[in-house]
């Protein structure tokens, strides 16, 4: 029975297209993934990025990786403490840190933006998502959505680890510098856990050089210039 369920579906396509959708909100559905180590500056670019364009008359959407992290994948510990969830049941559903959870935690995210920019909406994910195939995977799934192609850009936050260390806003690089000299090992991205740089990003952008205004200006000229906003 499970297989006959799992087997009998298929695509059921609108009468909406996307040019629809287009032209009802004078732009085209897209979404920017922000990529980088913890404090290079994805979710501070991505908040004022969607404050500008919104004050430009754009509809666009925020996919911040704490957030989600509070609901539509959250935690087993979240989800036992906050939504009433048996331990067998937080552990089936939720998703921790450990490198498979990690994978599909963006994929989760990636279907997300996918389905908000085939609406019309710009996305703005800020993600560390340290791996390149799950970028990649991400990216795929754009690029084969069943009612059309979906512009995917990666951005990239080119900031040094230094740079971010020195922020540091949420006390995290140092923990992790502490647990390391312990000889315990926290899986922490860039100290003790890799971070595989894009390969060919659309965008570049290191934010301890250029400011907040300027890498928003930067990621504006991109859109128009590939003519998904006006």
């Amino acid at each position: 029975m499970s297989d006959v369920k799992a087997t009998a579906i298929t695509y059921h396509g609108g009468t909406v297209t996307r040019e629809d959708r287009a032209q009802v909100l004078k732009q085209t559905g897209a979404t920017l993934w922000f990529t980088g180590l913890s404090g290079s500056g994805k979710s501070t670019i991505a908040v004022a990025l969607e404050q500008a364009l919104i004050q430009c008359g754009h509809a666009a959407y925020v996919l911040d990786g704490d957030n989600i992290r509070f609901g539509l994948n959250a935690s087993p510990k979240i989800l036992m403490e906050k939504r009433g969830y048996s331990e067998s049941q937080a552990t089936r559903f939720g998703l921790a840190f450990s490198a498979d959870d990690r994978e599909e935690n963006i994929r989760r995210i990636g279907e997300v933006a996918r389905l908000f920019a085939d609406s019309g909406l710009i996305v703005l994910a800020s993600f560390i998502s340290p791996y390149r195939k799950d970028r990649d995977a991400v990216r795929a799934i754009h690029e084969k959505n069943q009612a059309g192609a979906i512009p995917f850009i990666e951005v990239f936050m080119n900031t040094s680890i230094e740079t971010c260390e020195s922020r540091d806003p949420k006390g995290l690089y140092k923990h992790a510098r502490a647990a390391v000299a312990q000889g315990k090992g926290v899986g922490f991205t860039g100290i003790d856990d890799p971070y595989e740089a894009p390969s060919n990003p659309e965008l570049v952008i290191d934010s301890g050089k250029a400011s907040i205004q300027d890498a928003v200006a930067m990621v504006i000229t991109y859109l128009e210039e590939r003519g998904l906003i006006k």
